[in-house]
């Protein structure tokens, strides 16, 4: 069994994303982190609620960031024309759902998890990283007790998607991202390198709905505003890149990876950008030596992870 944290910004991929951790028979899903991103932190945190209010998930939501690590840097606003106005495809999410939160805060929720599973924790961050580098800066030593860190973000090896350089995550809040790979627990990164060659398409997501009953209808109805705004990227369908993270814990046989030490550009016309110098390459003094080596995905095996999704969402079929 892998023991996970879910740190998201909810959000219809994430939403795709949670299901499949909730359905996975080797995921005991511990806990659900809330952060900015996708939507305000006061809207992903209800909408993780309501996500587990109607997927009837047991894990606690604790709620985190609603600013980026280094208080008052630069934000933007949440991509509405993406994820809708309620930040899951406008389907009419409830302003207040009546469903406790953790009391503590999501930094706090992580350190206490891993010091009580110590080895056994597996983060699966798939907004911004914010959360993550609270809780380093809290308590520096989970680094040493945290089983693996799976990060959906970064663009290491073609461009970015909200500017030539930066993927959307990591662009989020680049210090608290550069904090987390260079920290010394084991990270992999599933960027954009391998999520965009990984599209669901809509009779795929059909088929979904129609073998896996409710849970799955409720998946079906959020994601057509997403799948909507995709009509101009890919031929049919949608990006389905935080559930490759998810996939990742799972089967990691079905990704290829590179190791070397990753940096984060803060600042400039590069802001974001997810620099990794691989272990096989020799350069001169750099800020990327004494680092940890860390694992970015390079290839993945998109159909396989596309079954492995359908079949896991469909393997609990009604609420």
């Amino acid at each position: 069994m892998h023991k996970v944290i879910f740190d998201t910004d909810p959000g219809v991929d994430d939403a795709m994303a949670l299901l499949f951790l909730h359905h996975h028979a080797e995921i005991d899903l511990l806990g659900i982190t809330t952060v900015f991103g996708n939507a305000t932190i006061e809207t992903t945190t209800r909408n993780a609620l309501y996500l587990k209010r109607e997927w009837n998930i047991a894990a606690p939501v604790a709620r985190g960031a609603g600013e980026t690590f280094i208080p008052h840097r630069v934000s933007h606003e949440p991509p509405k024309f993406i994820h809708g106005d309620d930040g899951l495809g406008n389907i009419g999410v409830p302003d207040v759902v009546d469903v406790p939160l953790d009391p503590r805060p999501a930094h706090r929720f992580i350190v206490d998890t891993i010091r009580a599973n110590p080895g056994e924790v597996t983060l699966v961050a798939v907004g911004r990283m914010t959360n993550l580098a609270n809780a380093l800066k809290e308590d520096p030593e989970i680094a040493s007790l945290v089983k693996e860190v799976v990060i959906m973000g970064g663009a290491f090896d073609i461009n970015g998607n909200v500017t030539p350089a930066a993927e959307a995550n990591i662009h989020g809040d680049p210090e608290a991202a550069d904090i987390v790979f260079t920290a010394t627990w084991p990270v992999v990164v599933v960027g954009l390198d391998v999520t965009t060659k990984t599209v669901m398409t809509r009779q795929q997501l059909a088929d979904i709905r129609d073998a896996a009953g409710k849970r799955a209808e409720l998946l079906f109805d959020l994601s057509q505003f997403y799948i909507k705004f995709y009509e101009s990227r890919v031929p049919d369908g949608m990006v389905v890149h935080d559930s490759c993270a998810c996939a990742y814990v799972v089967a990691p046989e079905l990704f290829k990876t590179r190791s070397g030490p990753m940096r984060v550009v803060c600042g400039g016309i590069a802001d974001g950008q997810t620099i990794q110098k691989p272990d096989h390459m020799g350069f001169g003094p750099s800020d990327w030596d004494n680092l940890p080596s860390q694992n970015a995905c390079v290839e993945i095996d998109s159909s396989a992870v596309l079954k492995l999704i359908h079949d896991t969402i469909v393997s609990v079929k009604e609420l």
